[in-house]
């Protein structure tokens, strides 16, 4: 093993020592809403990275771990908590613009209940849809 192999080893080691799980979620959280925004194309230059399928899977697992954030680190919660909020507001305006529209339910018979009928809860109530809930 060469000396320059040796030492972004032992870089690497002490950052394993140093980083926690909390810094970890932190930063995993950052960089898929980071990505979502890229995939929403809301960036200059991003317009052609544009995948709602992808914005809608970010907003999902963003919102499955929000709830360990606030246990640990209410402050960084907070600011993702806003960043989540915005993106979920892009999402469904590009969706509702006529954007890709997310993908289908699994037909009945595959675990999904049949879809009601009319426009769903968000639509009727005039409330934000937010994943997961």
């Amino acid at each position: 093993m060469s000396s320059e192999e040796e030492q972004l080893r032992a870089q690497l080691e002490e950052e394993m020592r140093r980083i926690t799980v909390d810094d970890l979620l932190v930063q995993s959280v950052v960089s898929m809403v980071n990505l979502a925004g890229r995939k929403a194309g809301v960036a200059s230059g991003t317009e052609g990275e544009r995948d709602l399928g992808q914005v809608k899977t970010a907003i999902e697992a963003v919102t499955a771990l929000l709830p360990l954030l606030e246990r640990h680190n209410d402050e960084a919660a907070r600011a993702i908590r806003d960043a989540l909020a915005q993106l979920q507001m892009v999402y469904a305006r590009e969706v509702q613009q006529g954007g890709e529209a997310p993908a289908p339910a699994p037909e009945p018979g595959e675990g999904a209940k049949p879809a009601p009928e009319g426009p769903g809860p968000a639509r009727g109530s005039g409330k934000l849809w937010i994943p997961g809930q």
